[in-house]
Protein backbone atom coordinates (compact mmCIF):
# COMPACT_ATOMS: atom_id res chain seq x y z
CA UNK A 1 0.00 0.00 0.00
CA UNK A 2 2.89 2.45 1.19
CA UNK A 3 4.79 1.63 -2.27
CA UNK A 4 1.24 2.13 -4.64
CA UNK A 5 0.15 5.01 -2.53
CA UNK A 6 -3.15 3.51 -2.45
CA UNK A 7 -5.99 2.03 -0.21
CA UNK A 8 -6.14 -1.41 1.71
CA UNK A 9 -9.11 -2.18 -1.08
CA UNK A 10 -7.08 -1.19 -4.52
CA UNK A 11 -4.01 -2.77 -3.11
CA UNK A 12 -5.85 -6.57 -2.93
CA UNK A 13 -7.69 -5.69 -6.19
CA UNK A 14 -4.33 -5.14 -7.64
CA UNK A 15 -2.88 -8.10 -5.79
CA UNK A 16 -5.82 -10.16 -7.14
CA UNK A 17 -4.81 -8.84 -10.64
CA UNK A 18 -1.47 -10.05 -10.85
CA UNK A 19 -1.98 -13.08 -9.60
CA UNK A 20 -4.69 -13.70 -12.24
CA UNK A 21 -2.54 -12.34 -14.48
CA UNK A 22 0.64 -14.82 -14.13
CA UNK A 23 -1.92 -18.01 -14.28
CA UNK A 24 -2.74 -16.75 -17.86
CA UNK A 25 -6.22 -16.07 -16.95
CA UNK A 26 -7.98 -13.35 -19.43
CA UNK A 27 -8.34 -9.50 -18.33
CA UNK A 28 -10.72 -7.68 -19.05
CA UNK A 29 -8.01 -5.20 -21.10
CA UNK A 30 -6.83 -8.12 -22.77
CA UNK A 31 -6.68 -8.07 -26.85
CA UNK A 32 -9.08 -9.11 -28.79
CA UNK A 33 -7.35 -12.09 -31.44
CA UNK A 34 -7.39 -10.36 -34.36
CA UNK A 35 -6.26 -7.82 -32.78
CA UNK A 36 -3.10 -10.01 -30.69
CA UNK A 37 -2.48 -11.03 -33.93
CA UNK A 38 -2.20 -7.69 -35.72
CA UNK A 39 -0.07 -6.39 -32.80
CA UNK A 40 3.00 -9.34 -32.90
CA UNK A 41 3.03 -8.43 -36.69
CA UNK A 42 3.93 -5.26 -36.12
CA UNK A 43 5.78 -6.01 -32.80
CA UNK A 44 7.79 -8.15 -35.37
CA UNK A 45 8.01 -5.83 -38.52
CA UNK A 46 11.31 -4.03 -38.47
CA UNK A 47 13.79 -3.81 -41.16
CA UNK A 48 16.31 -6.57 -41.00
CA UNK A 49 19.91 -6.04 -40.74
CA UNK A 50 21.81 -6.25 -44.18
CA UNK A 51 24.74 -8.60 -44.01
CA UNK A 52 28.01 -7.52 -43.67
CA UNK A 53 29.69 -6.80 -46.78
CA UNK A 54 33.49 -7.25 -46.31
CA UNK A 55 36.19 -6.43 -48.78
CA UNK A 56 39.14 -8.70 -48.98
CA UNK A 57 41.05 -6.11 -50.99
CA UNK A 58 44.97 -6.70 -50.96
CA UNK A 59 46.88 -3.78 -49.28
CA UNK A 60 48.83 -1.56 -51.96
CA UNK A 61 52.69 -1.58 -51.42
CA UNK A 62 54.62 1.06 -51.56
CA UNK A 63 56.82 1.18 -54.26
CA UNK A 64 60.83 1.47 -53.19
CA UNK A 65 62.34 2.93 -56.14
CA UNK A 66 65.67 2.35 -54.30
CA UNK A 67 65.82 -1.36 -54.28
CA UNK A 68 64.33 -1.34 -57.95
CA UNK A 69 67.21 0.85 -58.94
CA UNK A 70 70.03 -1.56 -57.35
CA UNK A 71 68.40 -4.96 -58.47
CA UNK A 72 68.75 -3.47 -62.19
CA UNK A 73 71.95 -2.30 -61.67
CA UNK A 74 72.95 -5.78 -60.48
CA UNK A 75 70.86 -7.15 -63.37
CA UNK A 76 72.85 -5.29 -65.80
CA UNK A 77 76.35 -5.61 -64.46
CA UNK A 78 75.95 -9.84 -64.45
CA UNK A 79 74.44 -9.09 -68.04
CA UNK A 80 77.48 -6.95 -69.40
CA UNK A 81 80.44 -6.99 -66.92
CA UNK A 82 80.34 -10.13 -65.26
CA UNK A 83 83.47 -12.41 -65.50
CA UNK A 84 81.77 -15.00 -65.65
CA UNK A 85 79.57 -16.66 -68.52
CA UNK A 86 76.15 -15.56 -67.06
CA UNK A 87 72.83 -17.78 -68.52
CA UNK A 88 69.25 -17.38 -68.13
CA UNK A 89 69.35 -14.05 -66.06
CA UNK A 90 65.86 -12.62 -64.95
CA UNK A 91 64.36 -10.67 -62.33
CA UNK A 92 61.84 -12.92 -60.32
CA UNK A 93 61.01 -9.60 -58.33
CA UNK A 94 61.87 -6.15 -59.36
CA UNK A 95 63.06 -4.78 -56.00
CA UNK A 96 64.14 -8.22 -54.12
CA UNK A 97 65.19 -11.01 -56.68
CA UNK A 98 67.47 -12.23 -59.64
CA UNK A 99 67.77 -15.63 -60.92
CA UNK A 100 70.59 -16.31 -63.22
CA UNK A 101 72.58 -19.70 -64.29
CA UNK A 102 76.26 -20.06 -64.33
CA UNK A 103 77.14 -23.00 -66.88
CA UNK A 104 75.08 -26.18 -64.76
CA UNK A 105 75.04 -24.37 -61.54
CA UNK A 106 71.54 -21.97 -60.50
CA UNK A 107 71.82 -19.45 -58.76
CA UNK A 108 69.45 -16.71 -56.91
CA UNK A 109 70.55 -13.43 -55.23
CA UNK A 110 68.07 -11.80 -52.81
CA UNK A 111 68.02 -7.90 -51.61
CA UNK A 112 67.41 -7.31 -47.89
CA UNK A 113 66.77 -3.41 -46.94
CA UNK A 114 67.37 -3.70 -43.34
CA UNK A 115 65.26 -1.29 -40.82
CA UNK A 116 65.90 1.71 -39.34
CA UNK A 117 66.50 0.78 -35.57
CA UNK A 118 64.72 2.18 -33.02
CA UNK A 119 65.66 4.65 -30.66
Amino acid sequence: MNGLKCSREEAEQVYESDKAIDHDEKMSFDLSPDKLKAAQKFAHAGTRKAPTAYKFDKRQRKENATKAGIIAEIAQFLSENSQFSVENLQIVNKERQIAFEIGTEKFEFTLVQKRKPKK
